[in-house]
């Protein structure tokens, strides 16, 4: 795997931490599951919302048992192996970055939501007032600067060559782009606002920086297909790409509101809740997974 896709895969996904659990194997098969648990790891199941979803799963007929782990490179393999029926931890980029490496198919089963990289401006209030030929920052590693420049062209700030991707760069940039990128170290883009038109800023540095994720001018746009590849998913094994029970716990992620605040909640107002087709999910996928390839 290439240098430059390692980075990309980690771009909302921290790298520390150690294995908590994985003990048992998986008791759901395809097809009806009542009367079976159906075991779905994840990462962070401190948060509240899944007591909430658990419960809400029950009302259902269906019982859950979540399975916690905090080591990101863990859930795919257990998933693969039959430990889990289902993990929900990753978005598309991680999944294809696994799927590749592991020489693996494991598959999109469902959305839940996108956590949105933001541009902020300490001089305009909104993108439409940025001036043409302003000078806006975007982080220099590669996976934020990819993620950063699509967010400017969404928002008609700039335009990329061959409509950009996940490994986009600065030099992508086309000329006729209503403003100039500077890349800068993601520490640096914050405190360089009052010399720029606005900066891409990492979710990380917001509140360092004075500032609230609702201040945001422009974020990913989740209607854009560009920014498909940064939705969190439910994952699943080829062969359960159409089990009913397993679809049916991702619609009850999808629409019980009180699951659904709490996502909200748990990612401090951050999170956009999505629900983009499964078929779409697949042709991000394996378009995702096709570039990694090329680009090894």
């Amino acid at each position: 795997m290439s240098k430059k896709f390692i980075a990309a895969a980690a771009i909302v996904l921290p790298l520390s931490l150690a294995l908590a659990g994985c003990a048992g194997g998986s008791s759901a098969a395809s097809g009806d599951a009542a009367d079976e648990v159906v075991r779905i790891g994840v990462v962070g199941a401190g948060d509240p919302y899944w007591e909430t979803y658990t419960e809400a799963a029950a009302a259902e007929g269906i019982e859950v048992e979540i399975v916690d782990f905090t080591e990101y490179t863990q859930p795919n393999p257990a998933l693969a192996a039959g430990e889990l029926d289902l993990n929900q931890f990753q978005h598309v980029i991680y999944l294809a970055t696994y799927n590749v490496q592991a020489d693996d198919d494991l598959v999109a089963l469902g959305s839940t939501a996108i956590y949105p990289l933001g541009l902020y401006s300490t001089q305009y209030g909104s993108v439409e007032e940025i001036p043409e030929g302003s000078t806006v920052a975007v982080p220099n590693d590669e996976s934020n600067q990819a993620r950063g420049l699509l967010v400017l062209q969404s928002a008609g700030l700039i335009e990329l060559e061959d409509g950009g991707s996940i490994f986009s760069t600065v030099a992508d940039v086309l000329p006729e782009s209503k403003v100039t990128v500077e890349a800068l170290d993601a520490a640096f883009t914050a405190t360089s606002l009052p010399d720029v038109a606005a900066a891409i800023i990492n979710n990380d540095f917001v509140a360092d920086a004075g500032l609230e994720f609702d201040d945001a001018i422009a974020v990913d746009d989740p209607s854009d297909p560009n920014a498909v590849p940064y939705i969190n998913i439910f994952a699943a094994r080829a062969e359960d790409a159409d089990n009913p029970t397993y679809l049916k716990l991702i619609e009850i992620y999808q629409d019980t509101q009180t699951v659904t605040d709490g996502v909200i909640e748990a990612s401090g107002g951050t999170a956009v809740l999505v629900k983009t087709p499964a078929a779409d999910l697949a042709t991000s996928l394996a378009e995702v997974e096709d570039d990694i390839r090329a680009n090894q």
